[in-house]
């Protein structure tokens, strides 16, 4: 497949069949190159195929989270089911908040026959910036029903910036 058929701008080189149903060549060039791109997955995976968002659903963990904000704080909620806050890591750096952990497999029979296997084990990491100055000396970390809930207080600075203009018919 020649990569140049993608260009609208160029399908005037098309035969004529092709110059009639432009989009149907199109959509067939992108067929053929999607069937190209899984193959190149296939072997970069040992040979099986597979679906990005399922391979990354059942390897990798990317816990699902909430940011909120009111005047006095900064709150996040993440969902870490099955882990234990010994589990759990939390850093703050220079205005980057870091969430570390790892859920590990539980140890079941070897002889055991899986007809499906959806639970995500393994590592994870998550990154937040901090958008404003936090007391960083009243941050609270509670883990709980597998949720875990960061409070950031902000400072008694960045509370009064927070000003409030009023909006005028004109």
């Amino acid at each position: 497949m020649r990569h140049s058929h993608l260009a609208p701008w160029r399908w005037g080189g098309l035969s004529r069949q092709d110059a009639e149903r432009p989009y149907e060549t199109l959509r067939r060039d992108m067929e053929s190159f999607q069937r190209n791109m899984d193959r190149l997955f296939e072997g970069l995976m040992g040979g099986r195929p597979i679906m990005l968002p399922e391979y990354w659903a059942a390897g990798e963990m990317a816990p699902r989270l909430d940011e909120s904000e009111d005047d006095k704080a900064y709150h996040i909620d993440i969902e870490l089911p099955g882990m234990d806050e010994k589990d759990i890591d939390v850093m703050l750096t220079d205005g980057l908040l870091t969430i570390s952990g790892e859920k590990k497999a539980e140890e079941g029979e070897k002889d055991e026959h899986f007809h499906r296997r959806e639970r995500a084990y393994g590592s994870f990491r998550r990154t937040l910036p901090i958008p404003g100055a936090v007391d960083e000396d009243k941050i609270k970390a509670v883990f709980h029903d597998g949720v875990l809930s960061i409070d950031l207080p902000k400072t008694k600075e960045a509370q009064t910036k927070v000003r409030h203009i009023e909006v005028k018919h004109g």
